[in-house]
């Protein structure tokens, strides 16, 4: 399980046949400015059987005052406005939200 109070769960809808151009542009790009802000990913992954052209990712934070700080951090970095630039036209949509871990017994291992 997490240990983050919080989980923002991202998943970008890729223009179709730009799923590698995408990727790339986010390694180069986007990824030094997230680590830098965000910290490392807890999951980084693309879809394969279903909604086809997802990226899906998920980033964990303390608080959601953690959550808005480091994002401002993040979305005020000019090295970010070079992403969002040369990502234009690959993402057809965006959906983000914030996702809270249940404990449950029955995930604990002993």
């Amino acid at each position: 399980m997490f240990d983050n109070a919080i989980i923002d769960h991202r998943i970008y809808t890729i223009t179709p046949r730009c799923m590698p151009k995408f990727l790339e542009v986010f390694d180069q790009l986007a990824m030094p400015v997230l680590k830098k802000h965000l910290g490392e990913p807890l999951g980084f992954y693309v879809s394969s059987v279903g909604t086809l052209n997802q990226v899906v990712h998920l980033w964990g934070y303390n608080s959601l005052d953690d959550y808005e700080k480091r994002s401002h951090a993040r979305d005020t970095d000019p090295e970010f406005q070079i992403y969002l630039k040369a990502s234009e036209g690959l993402v057809m949509s965006q959906m983000s939200q914030i996702v809270r871990p249940v404990k449950l017994r029955s995930l604990v291992k002993a």
